[in-house]
């Protein structure tokens, strides 16, 4: 087990995290006395279960047809002028 004081943790932060990584424990002190130690985390290893979705999400039956102005827009064709927006509060 590897100690060290909270300035040289700030600055070895890097070396200090792959050396946790490599399974070395590292203990950071403040003052002389153990503060906090620096260990990897366990891989979350829980399954992944499909179909979580299912049932919950609709596809629209259009979802597939692309409109025309869209499809001249990824055509090179040329983009719509914006409308003019209302300000809040003008009459």
């Amino acid at each position: 087990m590897k100690s060290i004081n909270i300035q040289q943790a700030k600055t070895h932060l890097s070396r200090l995290l792959e050396e946790a990584l490599a399974g070395e424990e590292i203990v950071i002190a403040k003052a002389g006395r153990p503060y906090v130690k620096l260990v990897p985390c366990p891989p979350d290893r829980t399954a992944r279960s499909l179909g979580g979705w299912e049932g919950k999400v609709r596809m629209a039956d259009d979802f597939d047809e692309t409109p025309a102005d869209v499809l001249n827009l990824f055509e090179g064709g040329p983009v719509p002028a914006a409308k003019p927006r209302r300000r809040r509060g003008a009459k």
